[in-house]
């Protein structure tokens, strides 16, 4: 799915940032946990959550005051003054009634939101979530500061490394590049003392008095070993909203960020929300493909030579001409990031043919690409692939060099014969890959 326009919506003095997917028949307002960012979220796994919703409604999601692109301050930081983002983003977009999923510490805004605008809220789905923070004498099952305070305070410190995060969001691959995604994610996402300020004041959060007030249809899902927000404060939730709805999903986990981590939860919420059963039908989800990564060499140091303008241009007529050739060829393009650029072929000829072809491309352009290529089973995801197959490809293209096409002795075995040359490059350990890989350099 394309990332949506950015847009902002004015809360009182400060803009909040949202984006709007999907045209279906009712609207769907998701009120996001801890933090957030409107852009970056679509390069982590992440993002393909929202593909579930916006199939089915117009899937409406924002950044909250102090946080991604919308004004970094809380404010007064009460939990009526931050509830206040969700109206404003309903009035920007024309919505006079919409559905809210509510995800950890978006849990207790959408419910203060939905008892007090009951007429807006056509449904709520409250998802590991909770109504009050820290504990008190009528509320044991709550956080004890003596452990949340020092928790808070290690991510703080920590925010901005790739690490923090995934106290929150787990099952991200454990790799560089990743460990690099989430250290910009954190860092454009929200700075150390705002992790600060908003981490404390989740914990002063107390919603309770409207959970009675709350009379739209409700859903309540929770993880059975959620280790971040126990699933006792989401029994409490369903016990005390009038006629909820409660599921107990499996797993030791509050939020997964791995591609399909969270799709038992998004049957059950389309199921909610449309009224629906999910049907999923067979799919094939593996197959034999050869995949190529491409992209361009020395890309920084061209992007600070032409400056923004100029590298933007060349950028658009490097993606049309790698689009022109896969097209050429019938290559499936996957996903491209900047100027990198991941397809997939069914014969690893034409896959060849077209790497070389996209290399022709670019020298009119002043630039010079690298590609890596590899045979092998990958897994269908939805529009995304994945696999060791994948894995390996994007290891050989990154031992490429300014025009050169590498691949595998697996490539090189399925085209014996068709008269393309090779020339041996030797063996090489390619990272979390196991054993030695003997790579070929596509002759020119």
């Amino acid at each position: 799915m394309e990332m949506p326009e950015t847009r902002y919506a004015q809360s009182g003095d400060l803009s909040i940032a949202y984006q709007v997917l999907g045209d279906g028949p009712f609207d769907v307002v998701l009120v996001s946990g801890f933090v957030s960012h409107q852009e970056l979220i679509w390069e982590l796994p992440l993002g393909a959550f929202a593909q579930r919703p916006a199939s089915y409604s117009r899937f409406i999601t924002f950044d909250k005051r102090g946080t991604g692109l919308s004004d970094r301050t809380l404010g007064f930081g009460s939990a009526g003054e931050r509830m206040d983002d969700i109206r404003a983003v309903m009035d920007a977009v024309g919505s006079e009634r919409a559905a809210l999923i509510g995800v950890s510490e978006g849990g207790p805004l959408a419910t203060l939101f939905a008892a007090t605008y009951p007429e807006r809220v056509s449904a709520l789905v409250l998802w590991s979530t909770y109504a009050r923070g820290l504990q008190a004498p009528d509320y044991p099952i709550g956080f004890d500061p003596a452990v949340t305070m020092p928790f808070i305070d290690a991510a703080a410190e920590a925010w901005g490394t790739g690490t923090a995060f995934r106290n929150f969001v787990s099952g991200f691959p454990d790799d560089d590049d990743t460990r690099r995604l989430l250290a910009r994610y954190e860092r454009n996402a929200a700075t150390p003392k705002l992790v600060k300020e908003i981490l404390t004041r989740n914990l002063e959060i107390d919603v309770r008095s409207a959970l009675p007030a709350v009379s739209a249809p409700t859903l309540v899902i929770h993880r059975t070993g959620d280790l971040l927000i126990p699933v006792a404060m989401g029994r409490y939730l369903a016990d005390h909203i009038r006629g909820a709805r409660f599921v107990e999903l499996p797993g030791d986990f509050h939020v997964r960020g791995a591609v399909g981590g969270e799709d038992d939860s998004a049957d059950v919420i389309e199921e909610f929300l449309t009224g629906q059963p999910v049907v999923r039908a067979v799919e094939i989800d593996r197959i034999l493909a050869t995949v190529l990564f491409v992209d361009i060499v020395d890309s920084t140091r061209h992007a600070a030579e032409l400056g923004d303008r100029r590298w933007r241009e060349l950028l658009d007529a490097f993606r049309e001409s790698v689009r022109r050739e896969l097209g050429r060829y019938r290559g499936r393009e996957v996903n491209t990031r900047g100027d990198d650029f991941l397809a997939t072929f069914d014969g690893p000829g034409r896959a060849i043919t077209c790497a070389r072809a996209i290399a022709a491309a670019a020298r009119p352009l002043g630039v010079d690409v690298r590609a890596g290529l590899h045979t092998g089973e990958i897994e269908l995801q939805g529009d995304d692939v994945a696999g060791m197959a994948v894995h390996i490809g994007a290891r050989v293209a990154g031992l490429a060099g300014g025009n050169e096409v590498l691949v595998t002795s697996t490539v090189r075995d399925l085209v014996v014969g068709s008269g393309i040359e090779f020339a041996d490059r030797g063996a090489h350990a390619l990272k979390g890959v196991p054993g030695d890989w003997t790579i070929l350099a596509v002759a020119s």
